[in-house]
């Protein structure tokens, strides 16, 4: 639901949008289409994905269904010859480019010992060369309008170690977006040339998040990113240039005083799940900055947690019970759906460490560390554990609150979520 009105501003002007087949690249196009403007779809989507909806030609079709002029373009971004075919097609058939939107991007987030050197390439050449080649050659028709703008989908530059312990491939990928509009907000001044980012401050349901989590229920719709987007380039490129900003500041000081109705859920409106690389504000920056060194702690278990076995029905404590029951529910199926090893280090009154392995057999689950190395260890408090199994508390929540430290595969830490569903009635 847009909160934003079109003001006709983008009227005839031409948009270049990389990754525009689907999600929050498709919404800015949606949005620029409804004021009459021509759009570039520059994506590598022609044929439909089996799990993710749309493609270059079925975006077209919406945005000249709205009033727009579309071009679909195969485009990787990673293939120079390909982006400067689209850029070329685009100023021929359009007789310019006004606006570049760097949308395309990749993400893995994964520890450095768990990011192999394949997703390390793909996430930088796609997100840091991509955002780079692309302005790099819609430049000299930048250079010619009069209403000349880039827009990056990327974060504003925070240097808390938090966010580069995580996942420092990605971040540096990402923050690669982020210090090209840094460099190229003073380098393009002198051709009126504005050049900003945009980063939403939730999580935003696209179709890649729903298939990530399974959950968009604490995320934004993506019309609060597509009517920011809107707003800034309606802006005048010749002050408005340099700006690190957020979805819901844009769209507010725009007039929007109720937010409520870009939640994918109104219920969770003051419940929203906070986006990467944004500090949380309840939270002290002093708490985010040492976040780093208490990931890194290492639990050391004695003989007797190492140990296969199941914990005993009705032994002390709420863990050995959440774990009792928790085994009654492992399946064959489970294992199939999740295919991930978890390492559990418990903190505070209960402390240990606990193993569930959803990646052999029917499933197994116990105290100690797991037989087979972890593809995800994660590190919380007793209490907040317990609430997370019993569907109070979501791992992705936890996680972006700093209650929850995950070292090894995040995404499949993140599939935790779809399993818990199954096992909160149980557990």
């Amino acid at each position: 639901m847009s909160l934003v009105a079109n003001t006709g501003k983008l009227a005839g002007r031409t948009l270049f949008i990389t990754g525009a087949s689907r999600g929050i690249g498709k919404a800015i196009a949606l949005k620029a289409a409804k004021d009459g403007a021509n759009v570039v779809i520059a994506a590598k989507t022609a044929e439909p994905h089996p799990k993710l909806p749309g493609t270059i030609y079925t975006a077209a079709e919406e945005i000249e269904a709205l009033g727009g002029k579309a071009l679909p373009c195969i485009v990787d971004v990673r293939d120079e010859k390909q982006v400067q075919k689209a850029v070329d097609d685009a100023a021929k058939k359009f007789n310019g480019i006004d606006i570049l939107v760097n949308n395309a991007s990749a993400i893995t987030l994964t520890d450095t010992a768990h990011t192999d050197m394949k997703r390390y390439d793909l996430m930088h050449n796609i997100n840091t060369r991509g955002t780079f080649l692309a302005s790099k050659l819609c430049l000299p028709h930048l250079k010619n309008s009069n209403h000349a703008h880039i827009l990056n989908l990327s974060p504003p530059l925070n240097m808390n170690p938090y966010w580069f312990s995580l996942h420092v491939a990605y971040t540096m990928a990402k923050y690669g977006m982020s210090m090209c509009v840094l460099g190229m907000a003073e380098e393009f001044k002198q051709f009126n040339i504005g050049v900003n980012a945009l980063w939403p401050r939730t999580a935003i349901a696209t179709a890649a998040i729903e298939m990530l989590t399974g959950d968009t229920s604490t995320s934004r719709k993506v019309d609060i990113v597509s009517d920011a987007a809107y707003v800034m380039l309606c802006k005048d490129p010749k002050t408005y240039t340099g700006n690190f900003a957020l979805d819901d500041d844009i769209v507010t000081e725009a007039g929007v005083k109720d937010l409520t109705p870009y939640a994918c859920d109104p219920k969770n409106a003051d419940n929203l799940l906070l986006d990467g690389f944004l500090d949380d504000p309840v939270a002290k920056t002093q708490h985010r900055a040492t976040v780093f060194s208490v990931a890194a702690r290492r639990y050391h278990t004695s003989a007797v947690n190492r140990k296969e076995e199941k914990p005993q029905a009705g032994a002390g404590g709420q863990i050995p019970q959440l774990f009792d029951a928790i085994s009654k529910t492992l399946s064959a199926d489970l294992v199939k759906k999740t295919q991930a090893i978890y390492q559990f280090n418990v903190k505070g009154k209960e402390e240990g460490v606990w193993h569930i392995d959803l990646k052999n057999g029917d499933g197994s689950c116990g105290q100690g560390e797991p037989k087979s190395p972890p593809d995800a260890t994660l590190t919380m408090d007793g209490a907040n554990f317990a609430d997370m199994f019993a569907g109070k508390l979501k791992p992705t929540t936890a996680f972006m609150m700093g209650k929850l430290k995950i070292a090894g595969d995040i995404q499949k830490a993140m599939k935790l979520e779809k399993m818990m569903k199954s096992l909160k009635n149980k557990v």
